[in-house]
């Protein structure tokens, strides 16, 4: 187990906080004084940072022994970044042929938390370029990819998510409230897809699926977005929105989803 680390940059209280966590992945199960000799910590200190934790859900507390483990939380965590590697990997044969068949950009996003975050994407060939790069994070409730995702969870979750949500107007399209979120969710189940019509960036469509893991939920999302100046004829946007569909489908078959 390592100690204390010297170093300017770091917070002593932060840094105490994942020792607790380092200690009790590596001993399974231990009380405050335990907790205290292996780190050489003052037990009322023990006691503050581990009752955080457990408040947080980071640690969870024997009712018998009263002593503390690790919760499964951090796994969660965890798991939730491999899959989101392992579906990089997996969707860029799908991302490729979104790209050469539309020369648009394609990206690929999960959910997390109340945001949707990039995790890959492919630019597109034109010379037409938007900042939503890898890595970003973007309210739900304005863009296609967080649409498509929030319409398949169930009323109680995007309500626990989005309740105390301000609902920034980015355009005028923006969807201004919940309840008129839960309209258009309702819409895009029944159809299958969303098109975000310039909800976040005004002049730009984006055109988004599902994608399901082999258990039947969503694990992410597939888009292209495309400049409203080049789609506004309505049958070269459904083209999109067709393959779209279909690219999205076959990937989610390959991850072993069953229709």
């Amino acid at each position: 187990m390592t100690g204390a680390r010297k170093n300017s940059g770091y917070v002593q209280s932060i840094e105490r906080a994942m020792s607790i966590i380092e200690v009790l992945d590596e001993h399974g199960e231990l009380g405050i004084s335990e907790i205290s000799d292996e780190l050489g910590l003052e037990p009322s200190t023990v006691h503050r940072i581990v009752s955080t934790l457990k408040g947080l859900g980071y640690v969870n507390q024997n009712r018998e022994n009263h002593k503390y483990s690790n919760s499964f939380k951090l796994f969660e965590i965890g798991n939730n970044v491999v899959k989101a590697l392992g579906l990089k990997k997996q969707a860029m044969p799908f991302m490729r042929e979104l790209s050469d068949k539309t020369n648009e950009a394609v990206n690929l996003a999960v959910m997390d938390g109340k945001y949707v975050i990039y995790i890959d994407k492919i630019e597109s060939q034109s010379t037409i370029r938007v900042d939503l790069s890898v890595g970003k994070r973007m309210p739900t409730y304005c863009t296609g990819l967080g649409k498509i995702m929030l319409a398949y969870m169930p009323e109680t979750k995007v309500r626990e998510l989005l309740e105390d949500e301000p609902f920034v107007r980015f355009t005028k399209n923006t969807v201004p409230d919940l309840e008129t979120l839960f309209q258009h969710l309702a819409r895009i189940r029944k159809q299958g897809y969303c098109i975000d019509n310039e909800e976040y960036i005004e002049g730009l469509f984006c055109v988004a699926a599902p994608v399901w893991g082999h258990s039947g939920e969503v694990l992410a999302a597939l888009s292209v977005a495309v400049p409203k100046f080049l789609y506004a004829d309505t049958e070269r946007l459904f083209a999109i929105r067709d393959l779209v569909i279909d690219v999205a489908k076959r990937f989610s078959t390959t991850l072993g989803y069953k229709s």
